[in-house]
């Protein structure tokens, strides 16, 4: 393979600038679904696509889909592929990177005039984010057949509906159950995507196998103590409610740091009355809580609603819990870890497995098919953020095993 033709870092690189000049403002990167940023740099990717030796288009709800055939056409397919929508104010690489990678590992097969034992799609997905709407995963969703409809009632900041948008952008929003795939259509589900942590970087590791996607629940907390004055009530007769959501805080804290790779964050608290001489009657925080094991999350989550309780009764404040979100793990499939940390180890790589914090359209396509994912080492493991950074010689050693990987591919009877 070494003496072959390789894929192209500095293709790779340029493609992911060019995507990343197709935004709201030239000095921050913001590309949300079915804006005119979108349709730019859909135009760019199809024509990747086209140039890379596949049939391409858009589906129904916007994801660019392009296609590479087999040995014979028609053959079930590997989709590979990410997403092309980002946050505000984002990095070049969460999503293009994973895009543009898998456009580039089918032109290096095009370009040796190799066809596989399988076809080949790739998908930029139109929206991950939920940045527009606040519902994620939309092209994933409608690609696996989850698309719940009730999502185009949906209205952006300026009363759009989704429904609406559809429309503005050409697309028929009483199509999108067109965008699904058919199971026996699809042989696995495979995405290169940065890892958006620090762990890779922190272990010299360029690349790693993803074990699973964490599931993840999030709450509301709402504390309601009695506000006074800062100068006339006694510490022991106080009513706190900023206290006691401080030790709530801590209590959370402790938990999820007592288990390997669950992780538990208050990432918004606010005060009210807010003043600096009077005594916080009410207190609302978040917390967000993941892991890659459903039983640990499960738990973890039960154990901080009773320590929230018992921290407020203590108090003498109380404590409103509501439940704001609920996802399940995505577990990558063990025979695509194999097959991906197979490919690492032919380049000489340690294999380095690790779970991911982070959502991707992966959570929806399990519903389709089977999932595995390459993570690429990132800078600092930063992300959502422009300071997001890879290495030109990273996006090198992580195209060459996601094509070992796709071009050493065998299929397995999938458990859908």
């Amino acid at each position: 393979m070494s003496q072959e033709i390789q894929p192209s870092a500095q293709r790779i690189w340029e493609h992911c600038e060019a995507l990343a000049r197709c935004s709201e403002a030239p000095d921050k990167l913001t590309r949300i679904f079915l804006s005119r940023e979108q349709r730019a740099a859909n135009e760019l990717t199809l024509g990747w696509m086209r140039e890379a030796g596949m049939h391409a288009g858009l589906d129904a709800i916007g994801n660019c889909v392009g296609r590479y055939e087999g040995k014979q056409p028609g053959l079930p397919a590997l989709l590979l592929g990410s997403h092309l929508d980002t946050v505000r104010d984002a990095g070049k690489y969460d999503g293009m990177l994973g895009v543009v990678a898998a456009i580039e590992c089918v032109h290096t097969l095009n370009q040796r005039g190799k066809r596989l034992p399988f076809a080949i799609e790739v998908v930029g997905f139109a929206d991950e984010e939920g940045v527009r709407f606040g519902a994620t995963l939309l092209g994933s969703r409608a690609l696996a057949g989850t698309f719940d409809p009730g999502l185009l009632n949906k209205t952006d900041h300026d009363g759009i509906t989704m429904r609406e948008a559809l429309s503005r952008a050409d697309l028929d929003p009483a199509r999108i159950a067109s965008a699904a795939k058919k199971r026996e259509d699809v042989l696995a589900y495979a995405e290169l995507h940065i890892e958006q942590g620090p762990v890779l970087e922190a272990e010299h590791l360029p690349v790693g196998v993803v074990t699973a996607i964490n599931g993840a629940n999030r709450f509301v907390v709402e504390i309601g103590g009695m506000a006074g004055h800062a100068g006339t009530v006694p510490m022991n007769l106080r009513q706190d409610a900023l206290a006691a959501a401080a030790e709530c805080v801590l209590a959370i804290e402790k938990r999820c740091g007592s288990v390997p790779e669950l992780v538990g964050t208050v990432g918004s608290i606010e005060v009210q009355p807010g003043a600096t001489n009077v005594i916080p009657g009410k207190a609302v925080f978040t917390i967000d809580i993941r892991s890659p094991r459903d039983a640990e999350r499960l738990a973890a989550a039960a154990d901080v609603k009773v320590a929230i309780q018992s921290i407020c009764e203590r108090r003498r404040v109380t404590a409103s819990i509501k439940q704001s979100h609920e996802g399940k793990t995505a577990t990558c499939a063990p025979w695509l870890m194999e097959q991906i940390g197979e490919a690492i180890a032919a380049e000489n790589l340690p294999v380095r497995q690790l779970s991911s914090g982070a959502g991707h359209d992966g959570m929806a396509i399990i519903e389709l098919t089977d999932i595995g994912m390459l993570f690429v080492r990132c800078k600092g493991g930063i992300s959502h953020n422009p300071a997001e950074a890879i290495m030109l010689e990273d996006a090198q050693i992580s195209s060459r095993v996601f094509l070992r990987f796709i071009e050493n591919f065998k299929p397995v009877r999938s458990r859908h």
